[in-house]
C-alpha cells in the first residue's frame, strides 16, 4: 500500500511540472507491484486523465499554455494515441518493456548532454 500512495505522490508531482508521471508510474507499476507491461501502461492512461486535468486547471489559471501550438498537437496526439494504443495490444510485453526501457534511455541521455536553452 505505501508503494501505491509514494508512486501516486511522486508521479503526481513529476506529472503537474508537465515531465511525464508515467517515467515513474509505469517501472512501479511493472518491477516493484508485478503487473504487466500493457497492464501498466494503461493504468498510467486512467490515472493521467485527473492527474492531467488537475494540473491544467492550474497552468490555465497562471496562464502558462500557449493554446495556438496546443491545438495541432491535440488534433495528431489524438490520432497518435489510436496508432500506439493498437501497437501496444499487438506488440508482446517483453517487446513494449524493451521499447519503453529504451526510450526512457535515450530522453536520460538527451537530458544529461543535451543543449539546455
Amino acid at each position: 500500500m505505501i508503494v501505491t500512495v509514494l508512486a501516486g505522490l511522486f508521479s503526481g508531482v513529476i506529472s503537474g511540472m508537465g515531465i511525464g508521471g508515467g517515467a515513474i508510474l509505469i517501472p512501479v507499476l511493472t518491477v516493484m507491484m508485478g503487473i504487466g507491461q500493457q497492464q501498466a501502461q494503461c493504468t498510467n492512461l486512467v490515472y493521467f486523465i485527473p492527474t492531467a486535468v488537475a494540473a491544467l486547471v492550474i497552468h490555465i489559471k497562471n496562464k502558462s499554455v500557449e493554446f495556438k501550438t496546443a491545438l495541432p498537437i491535440i488534433g495528431f496526439g489524438i490520432i497518435g494515441a489510436v496508432i500506439g494504443s493498437y501497437l501496444a495490444v499487438c506488440i508482446s510485453a517483453g517487446a513494449l518493456r524493451k521499447i519503453f526501457a529504451i526510450f526512457l534511455f535515450a530522453v536520460g541521455i538527451n537530458q544529461f548532454f543535451g543543449k539546455r536553452g
